[in-house]
């Protein structure tokens, strides 16, 4: 019997200026339990593999148990058709426990993405495929470049995206997750999907002060990516454009000196791209990011959206918990329930298997 556990951050994406550019791996971890007895020769499983869940969405119907639709293994199935293997090795389990927030802007399908693929590298016995290989697999599947390289690669990172040629966004062997429109292929064009190109997307690891960490306070409602995508303009004022790009010129230095300066990093974590226009979707949010500075505020650094949302993460040195009430008590006069957690940065994806197992 072989068992190992792939584990994967969550993260948050765009902090502040960052929109579509910088991540954070952040302190909760997806984890795929994976056992494959290689004893038996037959399966009476589809596509070989069984999969369980427990964790946020279970019992919901939100979190499909058949391989062939649930996001991680469609995902590891992508992975092993590019390496000519067309389904599972016969019975694999794949137990999966999933503390991420489910549509919350903490990267819960960005994990999924990056735990997928590395499932797919580990039961295919695909070890020539390194994490920036991975990377590309990831980025076929998962657009956003700041979720998928802090969840693999951990850390605070910056990450860029080569366009990809339509032709390798339209094929239906690709398991497009939600971020994405569905392919508008409709034939099976071969038994083998094509492998990724090389080197669409590249990251850079930015230091993190290690006083600063991440308040995420979690309404308890979900923004759809996509529907936090379709209130963005789709032209944007010069002179926001360039507020942006001052702001995110300072920000990767100013997280990463020790000590941390409040007043440069409140400044640097100013966004005019996305945070405005979904105030919509998140009741509040235009109210907590200006109310709340260094100066009103001890030992907050700045506020921001969590990805599309609605999650709200705060950095800061102390005060955390007066932090979150803060932001809980806004939350409460729309008659939104939060809970709220203190994490830190996260290391990138490990597989861990017990000693003994190769």
């Amino acid at each position: 019997m072989e068992t190992f556990v792939i584990r994967t951050p969550s993260s948050s994406a765009n902090i502040g200026p960052g929109f579509d550019v910088i991540g954070l791996a952040l302190s909760i971890y997806l984890e795929l339990h994976v056992t494959i007895d290689r004893t038996k020769t037959t399966s009476t499983e589809p596509l070989n593999c069984r999969i369980t869940y427990e964790g946020q969405g279970e019992g919901s119907g939100d979190v499909p148990l058949d391989p062939a639709a649930n996001l991680i293994t469609r995902v590891a199935l992508y992975v092993l058709r590019c390496h000519d293997q067309r389904a599972f090795p016969v019975e694999t389990h794949v137990h999966v426990v999933n503390p991420i927030p489910l549509g919350r802007g903490l990267g819960s399908s960005g994990a999924a993405v990056v735990a997928g693929v590395m499932l797919g590298k580990e039961v295919g016995g695909l070890h020539h495929l390194d994490n920036d290989r991975l990377f590309d697999f990831c980025l076929m599947i998962e657009r956003h470049p700041d979720n998928v390289g802090a969840a693999l690669f951990g850390g605070f990172v910056g990450t860029y995206l080569k366009p990809l040629a339509p032709e390798d966004m339209a094929r239906v062997e690709i398991p497009l997750s939600e971020v994405l429109p569905a392919p508008a292929g409709g034939l099976d064009t071969g038994e083998r999907p094509p492998e990724p190109p090389h080197g669409i997307g590249h990251h850079i690891k930015f230091p993190w002060a290690k006083e600063i960490k991440a308040v995420a306070i979690i309404p308890n409602f979900q923004v759809p990516t996509a529907k936090a995508r379709e209130v963005l303009p789709k032209m944007y004022p010069r002179q926001d454009v360039t507020f942006n790009l001052q702001r995110i010129a300072l920000l990767p230095v100013a997280l990463g000196q020790s000590p941390p300066d409040p007043n440069l990093i409140y400044l640097a974590m100013q966004d005019k791209l996305h945070q405005q226009y979904r105030q919509t979707l998140i009741p509040g949010l235009g109210e907590i990011v200006e109310s709340m500075s260094p100066s009103s505020q001890e030992g907050l650094l700045g506020v921001c959206l969590s990805g599309a949302g609605p999650t709200i993460l705060a950095l800061a040195t102390s005060n955390f918990e007066d932090i979150a009430e803060r932001i809980i008590s806004r939350f409460r006069k729309e008659n939104i329930d939060c809970q709220w957690l203190i994490l830190e940065p996260a290391e990138g994806t490990k597989v861990i298997r017990p000693s003994g197992q190769s």
